[in-house]
């Protein structure tokens, strides 16, 4: 965007423009992601238990119930408790928020044609696992900052949590980068173009498998149940932010779910397709930059419908999944990520090694044929230019070799 905008204004005030645009879609992508997951839970929490959830508030189906809390959560009264450290208190809720909104910056949600993205990096994947394992900081900060040792035992729980299975969803991650060659998401998303079968999911049978690992690690990664051990029902408390009210409490409520839709969208890039949906519908009618700009723009949009749309849905899942199965205790955390995750990703990582090693240009576990790719990894800043001495050295180079050969 900012390149576009620097034909129109100047370099500076292009970029200061664009990062502003980047920066309000970012929010209200967290914002307004909050606003209709939190509906959606209580819907779909109602639906499981026979109930039917919000009916009052906005029409029939509740739509403004959601709204009408964070209005009020405004007007509360911001309490703290009396030998809290009012420093660490006050910013817990923004580090776990700037967590979770600056992984949202190297998220890509279309083509490397003219990719929608804030921040495009080469090492996409690193960065995001990297700066999502940031929000564990702030989960630490509000426990310890309460003055009370019930938030305190809930935040080394999440921690010893988070930390613990940040190590088989690195392992996960890492089977499409292998498969890729490269770390960078839309280098990756464009690896998977064309039909469903070109998925990483449908690759071969162990990405199959680690695709659903990394789901549960994701899972217990932003603390959704049954992974939740902030909350302890010995306790009858929530946890690290038991202390909070008001909007300072509605914070860490959006860091969750930004996070939810974070390592949603991080999964649909490495596994699903990122913006490609199972169908190439943007090539076949058309929607591509060769037939146009505007062309391009479309086929993009419809992409970051599909990136959107696959985001949603592993939301909903994890809303389904903690709304269908029991808390598990911290031992039985633990032992699901060091006796079964981590090993059952590592093998499945060799596994893929080897099937890329025996079938490079296999796909959908080796029936049909993976198409070619090609793709250059460009820096967003100018290459150097060799000067004069180097060019010299580079020719007596080559003019010595050819001595060599004759």
């Amino acid at each position: 965007m900012a390149e576009l905008l620097s034909q129109y204004m100047p370099a500076s005030l292009a970029y200061s423009a664009a990062a502003l645009v980047h920066i309000f879609l970012l929010i209200n992508l967290i914002a307004v992601g909050a606003l209709l997951f939190i509906w959606l839970e209580r819907k779909v929490a109602g639906r499981i238990q026979d109930r039917l959830g919000p009916t009052r508030v906005g029409g029939k189906f509740g739509w403004l119930q959601t709204l009408a809390d964070g209005l009020k959560l405004i007007t509360k009264e911001d309490l703290m408790p009396e030998g809290a450290d009012a420093f660490l208190f006050k910013i817990a809720p923004y580090v776990s928020f700037c967590a979770s909104f600056t992984a949202l910056m190297a998220l890509p949600f279309a083509d490397s044609d003219m990719p929608f993205v804030a921040q495009h990096l080469n090492v996409g994947v690193f960065f995001i696992i990297a700066v999502l394992g940031l929000e564990v900081f702030g989960v630490i900060l509000a426990g310890y900052s309460s003055a009370s040792k019930w938030s305190l035992f809930g935040a080394m729980r999440e921690a010893a949590q988070v930390v613990s299975y940040e190590v088989p969803l690195g392992l996960c991650a890492v089977v499409p980068v292998l498969i890729a060659g490269s770390m960078d998401l839309v280098y990756i998303g464009d690896c998977q173009a064309g039909p469903f079968w070109n998925w990483y999911l449908f690759h071969d049978p162990f990405t199959f498998i680690v695709f659903w690992v990394c789901f549960t690690c994701a899972t217990a990664s932003v603390n959704r149940a049954p992974f939740d051990l902030a909350e302890a029902e010995s306790e009858l408390v929530a946890g690290f932010h038991t202390e909070y009210s008001g909007l300072r409490w509605s914070f860490f409520f959006m860091a969750e779910y930004g996070s939810m839709m974070a390592v949603s969208l991080l999964a649909s890039i490495l596994f699903l397709g990122g913006w490609h949906g199972p169908i190439p519908v943007s090539s076949l009618l058309g929607w591509t930059f060769d037939n146009g700009f505007w062309h391009g723009i479309a086929g993009n949009m419809l992409g970051t419908l599909n990136m959107l749309f696959k985001g949603i849905v592993g939301v909903t899942v994890m809303i389904w999944v903690r709304w269908t199965l029991p808390r598990l205790r911290i031992d039985q955390v633990i032992t699901t990520c060091l006796k079964y995750c981590v090993p059952i990703a590592a093998v499945a990582f060799l596994g893929a090694t080897l099937w890329q090693y025996a079938l490079p240009s296999k796909t959908f576990f080796g029936i049909a044929e993976l198409p070619p790719h090609t793709y250059e990894l460009a820096e967003l800043w100018p290459r150097a230019q060799p000067t004069d001495s180097q060019a010299e050295a580079e020719e007596r180079t080559a003019s010595a070799n050819l001595v060599k050969m004759d």
